[in-house]
């Protein structure tokens, strides 16, 4: 099914049920943003056992991490 298809298919649904669909989908997106959070999280635990994940308070320093 494509996503105009998709979209048709919606438009065709009861208010109620429009409301309960987007009920679903803000809770999907909002378990997606958690599993990418976690994932960012165990990338970073990994990188700091490995030694490839430094700290500093230096702005300056920050800074020139983010260009590598």
């Amino acid at each position: 099914m494509t996503f105009s298809e998709v979209v048709e298919s919606v438009k065709k649904l009861s208010f109620q049920e429009k409301e309960e669909l987007k009920s679903l989908v803000e809770k999907y997106l909002v378990e997606e943003k958690r599993e990418e959070i976690y994932q960012h999280y165990v990338i970073s635990q990994q990188r700091q056992k490995e030694g490839k994940l430094t700290f500093s308070s230096d702005i300056d320093e920050l800074m020139r991490s983010l260009e590598n």
